[in-house]
């Protein structure tokens, strides 16, 4: 889980040899209930980011797996709700795109709980998709009742045509790792032919600096409380490798108010330095080398209901 994806340019995907089988599968679901901890968990190395605060996931991130002549694109969608500003729209748009660009779906839900009605507007948008659909009941290692609310959630799935068949499985993302690989093996199976859409070895679609932004939202929002996380976005402005091997990654943590600004930072810069300390361990882990990780806080008045400044973060 150490190995850092390599990055391709998206916009010259590698030609295939006669016979491969290639596809996308999008992960969709409502907040929270561990899609991009079962992406991570396809690939055995980390693209998207994750923590326990819902709406982690902003952007469709692609997680590439070869195998043997097929080739699995994954699409970690954002968590399906009910958007409150531009960027909720941005995010549920972001699912409908993936959702009509598929080859299949896989629809994961937490079944430590019954279904809400978040999940039920999953499932409305999932149901009559004429696509294969994995519905993954996760975190069973942590649900009481697992049996009796994956019957609930199938049952959201009810009026699917005959033709149009569901294949269930319940694991922990997190630590089934041979129903992981199973799963995988199943959505394998279904690819159609087609030519590689990226180069083998290739383990994300990201740009570094993408990737790199991603892991510094991940622990802004670990440290920061209230709604004040969903109020903050981060991007890598430059990224330059000295001689000696040592990573020097700027990057900035953007908020919506002035006040926002100094929560982010502390009393006495503690605030950002821890953010910045944690998100250097995570990036020297996976680039295997010295990293030194510099950031600035800036105010970007309103940015969630910019769309402006949404384009500008790298929202569109």
């Amino acid at each position: 889980m150490t190995e850092l994806p390599e990055f391709p340019d998206p916009t010259t995907p590698a030609s295939g040899e006669a016979q491969t089988r290639a596809g996308f599968v999008a992960i969709v679901g409502k907040p929270n209930v561990g899609k991009s901890t079962l992406l991570n968990a396809f690939l055995g190395t980390k693209v998207a980011p994750t923590s326990p605060r819902p709406q982690t996931t902003r952007r469709g991130v692609r997680g590439i797996h070869t195998f043997e002549g097929r080739q699995l694109i994954f699409v970690d969608t954002p968590g399906m709700h009910k958007p409150k500003d531009a960027l909720g729209k941005y995010m549920n748009n972001e699912v409908h795109s993936a959702l009509s660009d598929v080859d299949a779906v896989v629809w994961v839900v937490d079944l430590r709980h019954p279904p809400t009605d978040e999940d039920r507007l999953v499932a409305n948008s999932v149901r009559d998709l004429p696509k294969p659909l994995f519905l993954v009941g996760n975190k069973t290692d942590a649900a009481k009742y697992p049996d009796e609310a994956m019957k609930l959630y199938g049952a959201l799935l009810e009026g699917r045509g005959q033709d149009l068949p569901v294949s269930e499985t319940m694991l922990s993302a997190q630590n089934n790792v041979n129903a992981v690989a199973t799963l995988r093996e199943q959505l394998l199976e279904v690819l159609p032919e087609n030519p590689f859409f990226f180069p083998q070895g290739a383990a994300s679609d990201q740009s570094r600096e993408m990737w790199a932004a991603e892991i510094i939202r991940e622990e802004a929002m670990k440290k920061l409380r209230d709604e004040l996380p969903y109020a903050v976005a981060t991007r890598v402005n430059r990224w330059t490798e000295r001689e000696d091997g040592l990573q020097r990654i700027e990057g900035e943590i953007v908020v919506e108010k002035n006040a926002h600004k100094g929560m982010v930072i502390g009393a006495g810069g503690k605030q950002l330095r821890e953010i910045g300390q944690a998100a250097r361990k995570q990036l020297e882990v996976f680039l295997n080398t010295k990293v030194f990780l510099g950031l600035e806080v800036i105010v970007i008045p309103g940015w969630r209901e910019d769309e402006e400044a949404l384009r500008e973060l790298g929202y569109e």
